[in-house]
């Protein structure tokens, strides 16, 4: 199928940008990764659309002792390879390398990504697991907008009226932290069936003090679940990472579909959560022991 049709706008400037987007049916283009296959299914069919590739300062990746913030324009093949944007925080690169496939990494953006509120995506997941943000900016001003204030619905966001998402913020990874990501889908490169990404932080005894972990294809929105009961205390070496794991199916909801079943999605949920757990605990004794 064909779009249908529309007006093409490339703006040079955010204002310009926000002006255009105050028409009626404006719609943003920047890597289209996600919107191209639904104007072609005329699943959307907006009146205009506003690419903002020409829009100045949205293409860089900052990295500082907080967080990493990335521009609306960085790739995520950028972002994969971006070395100290890892350091900063593994799970920028751990999951976007789970991100469909090269050439849709070479041209899709990680904040669009995000924007889009696509429950099957990584990057929604790592927003929320890390407890990071959004800048948005629109005829007022910008304003920043946490992942919890973010997403209301699949493929639904706050954002109302004429409006950017500049930038995407994650914030670094606490000291004595570990991180892990993984998934199944029927194929690489495929929507995950279901994928997992955990945070594990150990006190200054070695010993678990918070674990965290967010799933994708999971819920209808982003969440984060506190596994911590399930081994506080524990010393990492002989933490009960299955014990989390099973904590962890009795706290999620997913849906069945064309895919997966709840149940074949909770089970995975149960055994991904206990995989990555281990891995991201014995990341957090290494980066323990050299801290």
């Amino acid at each position: 199928m064909k779009p249908a049709p529309f007006r093409y706008a490339d703006p040079g400037s955010l204002d310009e940008a926000l002006e255009v987007l105050a028409e009626e049916g404006a719609k943003v283009l920047a890597g289209g990764q996600s919107l191209l296959p639904l104007l072609s299914m005329r699943l959307a069919a907006p009146a205009t659309l506003v690419d903002i590739n020409r829009v100045p300062g949205l293409d860089s990746i900052e990295v500082t002792g907080d967080g990493v913030t990335v521009g609306a324009l960085v790739r995520h093949n950028s972002l994969l390879h971006d070395d100290a944007a890892a350091r900063s925080q593994p799970l920028l690169t751990r999951a976007t390398a789970n991100v469909a496939h090269p050439a849709v990494r070479n041209r899709g953006t990680t904040v669009g990504s995000i924007a889009h509120a696509d429950p099957s995506g990584e990057m929604t997941a790592v927003l929320a697991l890390t407890d990071g943000s959004v800048t948005v900016a629109g005829a007022a001003g910008s304003e920043v907008v946490g992942w919890r204030d973010l997403f209301v619905g699949p493929l639904e966001t706050s954002i109302a009226g004429p409006a950017v998402v500049t930038s995407a913020f994650f914030p670094a990874l606490p000291p004595r932290s570990g991180t892990a990501f993984q998934e199944v889908a029927r194929r690489k490169g495929d929507y995950a069936v279901c994928g997992a990404g955990v945070v594990v932080t150990l006190d200054a005894g070695r010993r678990v003090a918070s674990v965290r972990a967010s799933y994708v294809s999971v819920g209808l929105t982003p969440e984060v679940h506190d596994l911590t009961e399930a081994v506080a205390g524990s010393p990492v070496e002989k933490a009960d990472w299955a014990a989390a794991g099973a904590l962890a199916r009795t706290l999620v909801d997913p849906d069945t579909d064309i895919h997966a079943s709840a149940h074949y999605r909770r089970l995975l949920v149960g055994v991904l959560t206990e995989r990555t757990l281990a891995e991201a605990a014995a990341e957090a004794a290494a980066r323990a022991t050299r801290e």
